[in-house]
């Protein structure tokens, strides 16, 4: 059985709180992250077992109800996702960095995801919304033939949602850059 992660995006923040609580109390689930985010959101992420976060999310969205924006579920999550959303990748030495820019905090995680599957590439940081005025972003890194392929491959699977603003490949970064963003 393979491990899932389920986002939910709330456009409450005491609602989410306790979005947060019921999918804890419904399932065997981690929470990887419940916080407000840009513009007075509440992102959820959690981590479980397929049926686990099926069972989760389905509470979720009942006790979200109007003010839920957004929900997704990802099964058969990459590996590398869980810690790229929390922040705890350790990246200190690369060929490239790629980064791709989301509209929202949900296409982030998804591209995160997509990417991390289509190549053989590092996820460095998946950002969801906090600072960003409800957008989120996807930090990778690889070799640079691995950076673009996996870039492309996520731009294109989410070319029809319209969600991806920009991105960009960076071959041989500077180590003070590649310092300042893996901190």
């Amino acid at each position: 059985m393979g491990k899932s992660i389920g986002l939910l995006e709330l456009k409450s923040i005491p609602v989410g709180v306790e979005t947060a609580d019921a999918v804890l109390k419904a399932a065997n689930v981690e929470l990887l992250t419940a916080s407000p985010t840009c513009p007075g959101k509440y992102v959820i992420i959690l981590s479980g077992a397929v049926g686990a976060v099926k069972s989760a999310m389905e509470s979720g969205q009942q006790v979200a109800g109007i003010h839920l924006v957004g929900h997704h579920i990802i099964n058969n999550v990459h590996e590398s996702v869980p810690s790229a959303i929390v922040g705890t990748s350790d990246v200190t030495k690369t060929a490239a960095i790629g980064m791709i820019e989301t509209m929202t905090a949900l296409s982030a995680v998804q591209a995160g995801d997509m990417a991390a599957k289509a190549a053989n590439v590092s996820l460095m940081e998946i950002r969801i919304a906090r600072g960003l005025g409800g957008k989120g972003f996807v930090l990778l890194t690889g070799e640079i033939s691995s950076v673009r392929s996996a870039i492309q491959s996520a731009m294109h699977q989410l070319a029809e949602t319209g969600d991806i603003t920009s991105s960009c490949v960076i071959p041989s970064p500077h180590p003070g850059l590649i310092e300042k963003l893996s901190n």
